[in-house]
């Protein structure tokens, strides 16, 4: 497909199964999705779906690669575009997907920055010294009135 293949995963000793597991031999793969064996071979030429290999070259097949193998066949039978025009539209949803996960790591980033930020802010205020007033200008239209009183000749 497009390299983004995970190791299956283990856990506590046990084989957990992911969609990701190539499990399926070429046969299995074709009665799964409705095709032909040598149809199968022929999209994995044309890098349409691109099964695992084992040591000895044989294909195994995924459970999402016999959805993208029934994606193709319908996107051929039901809606009438090439394999040239499928190969791409696979590509581009490859794409959206990978930038779709950049955006969100992005994103996170951001919000990682933004939490810093706050908390550097926060800490240069309880910084200042508590005994110094801060200064705040006039506002306009306000008067400021001292009265100052007067010595009485005799005080």
């Amino acid at each position: 497909m497009d390299g983004r293949r995970r190791q299956p995963r283990f856990g506590e000793g046990a084989y957990q199964l992911t969609d990701e597991t190539p499990v399926y031999v070429i046969s299995v793969a074709a009665q799964l999705s409705g095709l032909h064996p040598q149809t199968l071979r022929q999209y994995d030429r044309l890098g349409l779906v691109s099964p695992d290999r084992t040591a000895g070259r044989g294909r195994r097949y995924s459970a999402r690669d016999i959805e993208l193998l029934r994606t193709v066949q319908q996107l051929s039978q039901d809606e009438g575009i090439n394999l040239a025009g499928i190969k791409r539209i696979i590509e581009l949803e490859n794409q959206v997907a990978a930038l779709q996960q950049r955006v969100a790591e992005l994103s996170a980033a951001v919000d990682g920055a933004a939490a810093a930020l706050q908390a550097r802010e926060a800490q240069v205020h309880a910084s200042y010294r508590r005994d110094l007033v801060p200064y705040q200008p006039p506002v306009p239209g306000s008067a400021l009135v001292v009265w100052r009183p007067t010595k009485r000749p005799g005080d």
